[in-house]
């Protein structure tokens, strides 16, 4: 499906390393519009399509207060720039400690990117049993972007259990029921993101699924070997 893409006009005070694009169908009516997609969940759920937003977008926020912590909820693509570029917007990566850059460096991904992943999290949004039915105009887009829509078909990328809508709502403070996650945590693409329960999430690591799967069939053998 090919993209409008024109561009936005953008009040970040990373505009001029950033970007921002219309993310309708190409020669579509009306206005331009970044996140589409999300028109029907932002009045329904708000929550929830925040989330999306954020999670598709921006780093992971800082869960304490220090001054080597690191940005909190930076653009993801203003991460791709240099040390040198990143100190004039008052990021002196320089002053973090190396697990709080690594982090961050991790974490970056190019605006394409980040926008794809917000639209399949979206998909995957829709497709969760008891989430809400979204309007034709909103299906069909999202079905030429990334196939039909089926009920049920979204499950923990970890575990492959289902997953129900209203784990977003259960989140407490700081504690997510359910988590955007990655089959390649260190990959932020549409072909490698999904939700995960937050137990299963913390699990996986740092690691990607095969070698999680692997480290996790290791521990079986072994126990299966003490028992016999």
């Amino acid at each position: 499906m090919k993209l409008c893409g024109k561009s936005l006009p953008i009040r970040s005070k990373y505009k001029e390393i950033s970007e921002k694009k219309c993310q309708k169908e190409f020669g579509h009516a009306g206005n331009c519009e970044e996140f589409p997609f999300l028109n029907e969940l932002s009045q329904s759920n708000p929550r929830v399509a925040n989330k999306i937003k954020r999670d598709a977008t921006k780093t992971t926020g800082a869960a304490w207060k220090s001054e080597d912590a690191g940005p909190n909820r930076i653009d993801r693509w203003v991460m791709l720039q240099d040390d040198d570029s990143l100190l004039k917007y008052g990021i002196n990566m320089k002053v973090l400690k190396p697990t709080v850059v690594s982090k961050l460096k991790e974490k970056a991904a190019t605006y394409d990117d980040c926008m794809e992943v917000a639209a399949k999290l979206t998909w995957h949004t829709y497709q969760m049993p008891d989430a809400p039915k979204c309007g034709q105009a909103i299906q069909t887009y999202l079905e030429n972007r990334f196939g039909k829509l089926q009920s049920g078909a979204t499950t923990c990328i970890v575990c492959k259990d289902n997953l129900s809508f209203s784990l977003f709502e259960n989140a407490q403070r700081g504690k997510a029921e359910i988590e955007t996650a990655h089959s390649n945590p260190r990959e932020h693409n549409q072909f490698n993101v999904g939700f995960a329960h937050r137990e299963c999430n913390i699990a996986q690591g740092n690691k990607t699924l095969p070698e999680f799967y692997e480290w996790i069939t290791g521990i079986m053998q072994r126990i299966n070997n003490q028992k016999s």
